[in-house]
């Protein structure tokens, strides 16, 4: 695998710190911002960027990921495309709401959702499994519309996971294992002329999958 030449690299970069990642609030599909630290985190990756090639910019139409890849991509001549698809999970009736209020209201699902994400079923949300087919259809979307090239997607944690779960055949009961997705963490899917795809790099570190 490693001996197959690459035809393009997707470049998975999770947004900056918010104000309810802090509070240890559920974002979900509702508006969230980013903290001082989650600026800086993004100032820090836009020069770790800046030898990458990256031609091209999809984006999740969320205020967080709209302001980290405005930092990541300021002054840089490459254009931003916004998409609802590359959204965050949606998370139903627990958007907006402390962690710890889940926990205690809800705690089946909540012990799901962190311990057992395959069996996680919350009535008006979304399953990782159907985040990872709306993210899966969009990244070959993305695929099929654009030469080869370096292509840089700013995102959400859960929906990068299932990404990168579906790149290594991991199940989705295995999504939460380690490496982290920290904020403005960045990972690599290297797409090869056969159509294989391999992870080269997971949160900011080379990697073997």
């Amino acid at each position: 695998m490693n001996n197959l030449q690459v035809l393009s690299r997707i470049h998975l970069i999770r947004h900056g710190e918010t104000n309810w990642n802090k509070e240890k609030r559920a974002q979900g599909q509702m508006e969230s911002v980013l903290t001082r630290d989650g600026i800086s985190q993004a100032e820090a990756l836009r020069s770790e960027l800046k030898n990458s090639g990256i031609s091209r910019v999809y984006c999740s139409s969320s205020v967080r990921t709209r302001q980290t890849a405005e930092i990541l991509f300021a002054d840089w001549p490459v254009p931003i495309v916004y998409c609802d698809q590359l959204r965050e999970i949606h998370m139903g009736s627990w958007e907006g709401r402390l962690y710890s209020e889940l926990q205690a209201s809800d705690p089946e699902q909540f012990f799901a959702f962190w311990n057992q994400p395959d069996a996680f079923n919350l009535p008006g949300a979304e399953t990782f499994k159907d985040v990872q087919t709306r993210a899966s259809l969009k990244l070959a979307a993305i695929l099929a519309e654009n030469p080869p090239e370096e292509i840089a997607i700013v995102s959400h944690g859960v929906l990068i996971k299932t990404l990168l779960c579906e790149t290594e055949n991991r199940p989705i009961s295995k999504l939460w294992e380690a490496p982290a997705m920290h904020n403005c963490a960045r990972s690599i899917i290297e797409v090869h002329h056969d159509g294989s795809r391999r992870i080269s790099m997971y949160s900011n570190q080379p990697y073997k999958s």
